[in-house]
């Protein structure tokens, strides 16, 4: 037992870790706490939207958002994180999409470790194993965590087609490439692993002195695999001339040392919604691993050998990630690109630096296969304790999309401390209950309503038709019109007021003193409780009810009717429902 126990110490360990996780998320099920902010406030309530409207394969229809969009601005139908809203429950869906970011991530990497280590995969197979398990558990935007932790599949499926060549045997590989796109995302990944690939066919053409025919016709068959998986997002954004919010979005105006800065932290750091705990110790060590042998090429008189160790076109791949991350928001830089390719007018290309997810536990990889490779008996040991570490952190170290850490920790502080945290769990966010006791109670009908002191998204979640919403492209018509609503609390929310007017995704009533109002927190208190706005643009757009968890202090004048206040036992809400006169 002893020496199965010492030969198989990260199986142990990284079964451990993730039997662990399994266990927390399906204990707690809805009571678990999940990220609010651009998860719970955005895709979830979108896709329940669609599933309670039947939206999800309808065509030429808009969606109960916003007074009417296309629902071709949501994500598309074929998708397996959104085929897991389509066939589950909500936060069984959620999970089902969490457990699947791990097992995918886990999966293509070992693959692609394997395809590269080859006979050495069985005498490195601990680095790989956990390397691959850091990697699955990396706490990376939700929604697109799959798109994350699939990176490798699409290399594994490239090399496999380079190698076999123009031959029957790369038909398979290439059915596999056009198929790809059901796991990733063009926007946030395949737009640039399209580029990366244009760049690797000129890499190999000069190295091969041959033209990489197999690697070019990838780039066509992945190319026609995201028009036909993703067809919604390519119509809606070549299909149409409507101008839309993305032609107006502020992407900051830095000076070139401080797009430089950026870059910098962005290495160090890593941005919010790619936060993978690279920080604590995967970025000292690959930092030292890549002085040291660097320094043993020069000392050795072998220049030459730094071009040819991976360790080092990895690293500056990173470099790459991040300088463009930087570069994104000066302004010259962006105006280049858009200037040269107009559609893509406020396309985040700044995305680059999501790839360095993976980049880093690979790197970790090759750095710690190298220790265990070198014959000096200290420093297995040593590479062990860096994995060690490295997992442990992934696992327990808070970081923005780190769910099992905030379920775990608010769980553990209700128990001890015996009275609720000031944020709420999934089913006390939505409060499911509540909003339906509510529509039977007023006999809501479809009526068009917005909401004050909570996400519009909570809306959408449980089937009512909102003027307001969160969605990162839609007309600039309508956001025009929507600043006609709010304007009148603009002399007194200056910084809110920026938000909107800079970036406009967050469609809401806001707060006349500079107040968020729609914090997700237990208790919503408010020092001014008015509501300020344009009650006849706001009506103008057919809206009916206003449902708020602030009771107006000045409702009467507003020609605001209270409708009824309501509460649930399972919800920490009180909810006031107005109606406009």
């Amino acid at each position: 037992m002893n020496h199965n126990l010492k030969k198989n110490w990260y199986m142990y360990l990284t079964g451990t870790l993730l039997l662990l996780q399994a266990a927390v998320f399906l204990v707690f099920r809805g009571e678990s706490y999940l990220q609010i902010h651009d998860n719970l406030d955005l895709f979830m309530g979108h896709y329940e939207m669609l599933k309670k409207n039947h939206l999800w394969f309808a065509h030429g229809v808009n969606a109960p958002i916003l007074h009417g969009v296309s629902r071709d601005l949501f994500g598309s139908e074929f998708n397996l994180y959104n085929l897991f809203y389509i066939l589950l429950p909500g936060v069984w869906a959620y999970l089902a999409g969490y457990a699947a970011k791990i097992a995918i991530g886990i999966f293509s990497f070992i693959l692609l470790a394997k395809d590269i280590y080859k006979e050495r995969y069985n005498q490195l197979k601990p680095v790989i194993v956990i390397c691959a398990v850091c990697f699955g558990l990396i706490p990376v935007f939700p929604t697109y965590g799959i798109a994350f932790t699939s990176v490798p599949l699409v290399i594994y499926i490239l090399r496999q087609i380079y190698f076999a060549g123009c031959t029957a045997k790369a038909l398979p590989w290439f059915a596999a490439l056009f198929c790809y796109p059901l796991l990733s995302y063009f926007s946030y990944h395949g737009f640039f692993i399209l580029c990366y690939m244009v760049c690797a066919v000129v890499i190999l053409w000069i190295r091969d002195r041959k033209f990489p025919l197999p690697v070019f016709i990838s780039i066509v068959v992945l190319s026609l695999g995201y028009v036909l998986f993703e067809y919604r997002l390519f119509g809606a954004m070549l299909g149409t001339d409507t101008v839309t919010i993305r032609t107006t979005m502020e992407h900051g105006e830095l000076t070139l040392w401080q797009a430089l800065k950026t870059a910098f932290d962005e290495f160090v750091n890593a941005s919010f919604h790619s936060e993978d705990s690279h920080t604590y110790i995967v970025l000292w060590v690959v930092l030292v691993a890549v002085v040291i042998i660097n320094a043993g090429y020069i000392c050795a008189k072998k220049p030459l050998m730094i071009l040819k160790d991976p360790i080092n076109p990895v690293f500056l791949v990173m470099v790459f990630n991040v300088l463009i991350f930087g570069l994104y928001q000066f302004a010259p830089f962006r105006h280049l690109f858009e200037m040269l390719v107009p559609p893509l007018t406020g396309f985040e290309f700044a995305r680059t630096a999501y790839f360095n997810t993976f980049l880093w536990y690979f790197e970790l990889m090759l750095v710690c296969a190298r220790m265990y490779e070198s014959g000096k008996k200290k420093l297995r040991p040593l590479a062990n304790i860096v994995l060690t570490l490295a997992v442990v952190i992934v696992m327990f170290v808070p970081q923005v999309y780190n769910d099992f850490y905030y379920t775990v920790y608010n769980q553990a502080y209700k128990a001890i401390k015996q009275r609720e945290t000031s944020t709420v769990n999934y089913n006390e966010f939505y409060s499911e209950d509540l909003f339906e006791m509510i529509k039977e109670d007023i006999a809501y009908d479809g009526e068009w309503s917005a909401s004050y002191g909570f996400h519009p998204a909570i809306l959408s979640y449980n089937g009512i038709a909102s003027v307001d919403g969160y969605l990162g492209m839609y007309s600039q018509e309508y956001k025009d019109k929507w600043t006609k609503v709010i304007e009148p609390a603009f002399p007194g929310s200056p910084s809110i007021s920026d938000y909107f007017l800079s970036w406009g995704a967050r469609v809401n009533l806001i707060s006349a003193s500079d107040e968020n109002t729609y914090a997700p927190l237990r208790v919503m208190d408010p020092v001014d409780k008015r509501l300020v706005a344009d009650m006849d643009e706001l009506k103008s757009l057919d809206c009916k009810y206003i449902f708020s968890r602030v009771e107006f202090s000045n409702a009467g004048e507003t020609g605001l009717s209270l409708v009824g206040t309501y509460t649930h036992e399972k919800s920490p809400y009180t909810i006031y429902v107005y109606r406009l006169d």
